[in-house]
């Protein structure tokens, strides 16, 4: 698995002003089948820790708060 070194280069990418991880939310976190989100404590937000996404969809489908965005690129669309 690859890390993915900063938030532009990988295709989930997660809203802070709207993601409530701080609040205890782990919705993203847990639907993930690849396990490709964290949490980043030390800010309370959600992130993607590996670039390893499937473009599955249920992080963005589930989040309450609409914080998570899938960037599905253009040929798999």
């Amino acid at each position: 698995m690859s890390i993915a070194h900063t938030p532009s280069s990988v295709p989930v990418r997660v809203n802070d002003a709207l993601c409530i991880a701080d609040k205890g939310c782990t919705v993203c976190v847990d639907v993930c089948p690849l396990d490709v989100l964290a949490i980043d404590f030390s800010k309370g937000k959600a992130y993607m820790k590996f670039d390893e996404c499937w473009y599955c969809m249920p992080c963005e489908k589930d989040c309450p708060t609409g914080a998570v965005t899938v960037d599905i690129p253009y040929l798999l669309r």
